[in-house]
């Protein structure tokens, strides 16, 4: 962490590791990422030209183990990592986020030997892309109303439905979607790998997004789409199982969304520092000195928040609650950091020669994908009382 945005000395925290590899992303941010990212934002396009490197540093399914291709680290230094690419933008943690929490962790967990061996090594070093197919057009904070449907039929099943909000869905060369399947009676959520190529699986990517603009976001439709027996995750089974990979993956957000507070931040403090109204600098003014006290004061409690969650889920007691809170408090407090920067920065912070209008407009879509504040508020709430507010 740079001086200005380590308030309370957390570097000190941080193994040797830690340090190196959040030291590695940093660097192909600032090098490799940031050139390219407001002429990406303005054509509405992912860099995938760096997809390869992000395989290449070894960015993606980083906490799964060395037999399979990764690197085996621990979750501080997947947080690092994550703080920093959202630094860059918000599509590129997402990205990384998708293919390693979304798409390798249920293979990880759920998945036969089989599949784990001839996947993982693949989508670690993104010589495939992968996406994550739950959300449904009526479907989002109550995913277990999904209406896709997966019948069996000699040999495989065949999946019809309609998925929609899916980063990398239309560069993706594998999907893990679910499905309801009727088991001895009953409708059960069950997690399905689907190749690109499948007869009755098409894609198409979401137009007028004014958020999330450098990333892929797509709606993946199934038409009698027909999949062999193998690609069922067999250890899948109800509405729990892409849980947990929603679990995994607001863990990345808790800490990511930090990174782009931090930049917006360090916009703001530089601006402030720099731009002169009436004589002196305008960060000399009671009222903008106030704005950013509340930003680094708000950032330094979410880094504490984030680095306590990566300790307990890397001693396993991490529990789904605690990442609701974190990914709740970051996120809002990205949200309100950004908006606190874009006001110092005047008429300045709606252009892209700054990058503050950028974040500002991808935390919206953070703050609302992988659960709602309220929804997570909802969650904490049943949890502090043992009362449920979702019925």
């Amino acid at each position: 962490m740079s001086s200005d945005v380590d308030y309370y000395n957390l570097e000190d925290l941080l193994g040797q590791e830690e340090r190196l590899v959040r030291d590695v992303a940093r660097r192909f941010i600032d090098d490799e990422f940031m050139p390219r990212i407001q002429l990406c934002f303005r054509e509405g396009r992912f860099p995938t030209e760096l997809i390869p490197r992000l395989g290449e540093l070894g960015f993606l399914g980083m906490t799964l183990p060395t037999e399979y291709g990764c690197a085996g680290l621990n979750n501080i230094a997947y947080g690092l990592v994550s703080q920093e690419l959202e630094r860059g933008d918000s599509g590129l943690r997402s990205f990384a986020s998708v293919q390693s929490s979304l798409v390798m962790y249920p293979i990880f967990q759920f998945g036969s030997d089989e599949q784990k061996k001839f996947w993982l090594p693949r989508l670690a070093t993104a010589e495939a892309v992968g996406c994550f197919g739950l959300t449904e057009p009526d479907f989002g904070s109550n995913p277990g109303g999904m209406l896709t449907r997966a019948r069996r039929e000699r040999g495989g099943y065949v999946l019809n439905g309609t998925k929609r909000w899916i980063t990398n869905g239309s560069i993706s060369d594998l999907a893990v979607v679910w499905a309801k399947l009727e088991e001895d009676g009953t409708d059960v959520i069950r997690g399905f790998l689907v190749e690109k190529e499948r007869t009755g699986f098409t894609r198409r990517d979401i137009p007028g997004k004014f958020s999330f603009r450098a990333s892929v976001t797509s709606e993946l439709i199934f038409e009698d789409c027909w999949i062999p027996e193998d690609n069922l995750l067999p250890k899948t089974g109800g509405l729990k199982s892409p849980l947990m990979c929603l679990t995994q993956a607001r863990y990345g957000i808790a800490w990511g969304a930090l990174g782009a507070a931090m930049a917006c931040y360090e916009s703001a403090l530089e601006y402030a520092q720099n731009r002169v109204m009436f004589s002196r600098p305008i960060g000399g003014y009671q009222l903008v000195q106030a704005k950013l006290v509340t930003m680094i004061t708000e950032i330094t409690k979410g880094q504490l928040l984030a680095h306590r969650l990566g300790t307990l889920k890397d001693a396993g007691s991490m529990r789904p609650q605690q990442v609701s809170m974190a990914k709740m408090n970051n996120v809002s407090t990205a949200l309100h950091t950004a908006r606190l920067a874009r006001d110092i920065l005047g008429g300045n912070g709606i252009t892209d020669d700054y990058p503050v209008i950028r974040h500002l407009l991808n935390l919206e879509t953070v703050n609302t994908y992988e659960g709602t504040e309220d929804i997570h508020r909802l969650t904490i709430g049943r949890d502090v009382t043992g009362l449920s507010a979702f019925e």
